[in-house]
């Protein structure tokens, strides 16, 4: 299906790798067919924001049949890009970035592991996920040599400064920052804050509210 182009909201694309992984699971289990009121029940939004939602990429479903659940996920799939097979790069090997390569399944969901970086001697060499740390200082002979389009920084703040103009001067198209600190790119690259601070007060508010309904 050709995907219509429209100015989507992020809070909608926020929700696809939601849809994504619940339909794999549903192929999983030999289902084949779901209605939107049945998705709705287990995203947590309504049936109408479930349409809403599909609505903004044309619409994948048939009235009173409801959606083809291989049919959609492949649809969803091919929206998120994940058949690009984007390769990507780690810099930071410490406890972060070592849990990162070895428990995120990166080609399962259409991602290409091909380089691990840190400075200290003592990872330099070392292997994770099957994969030798190098060294950052080659980070720009290893990119000259191999195609890289994403770089997920497992970085402290201070390590982040001189660690991105260099990815910037290497044309890599998105960033995935663990830095707990903002950074400032070109339009045309991507980049995803990650902030487990801001995910710990969204928790906190639920049981607030959570507590509240009991009292």
């Amino acid at each position: 299906m050709k995907h219509e182009k429209r100015e989507v909201p992020l809070v909608v694309v926020k929700r696809l790798p939601r849809y994504y992984r619940y339909l794999g699971a549903l192929l999983r289990q030999g289902i084949t067919r779901i209605s939107s009121g049945e998705l709705s029940e287990k995203m947590g939004v309504t049936a109408s924001q479930v349409r809403q939602d599909f609505n903004c990429f044309g619409g994948f479903g048939q009235q009173g049949y409801g959606y083809n659940i291989e049919t959609l996920h492949r649809e969803i799939g091919d929206i998120l890009g994940l058949s690009h097979g984007y390769k990507t790069i780690i810099i930071g090997a410490g406890n972060l970035g070592h849990a990162l390569a070895n428990h995120s399944n990166f080609a399962k969901r259409g991602f290409e592991l091909v380089g691990i970086f840190d400075k200290s001697p003592s990872l330099i060499g070392t292997q994770i996920h099957d994969l030798p740390v190098q060294d950052v200082d080659d980070l720009e002979a290893f990119c000259a040599a191999n195609t890289v389009d994403i770089a997920i920084l497992a970085l402290p703040k201070a390590a982040i400064e001189m660690v991105v103009p260099r990815l910037l001067k290497l044309k890599i198209k998105g960033l995935l920052n663990f830095s707990y600190t903002e950074i400032e790119v070109p339009e045309d690259v991507a980049v995803e804050n990650v902030h487990l601070s801001d995910s710990l007060m969204t928790l906190s508010y639920k049981i607030a509210q959570t507590e509240k309904k009991g009292k």
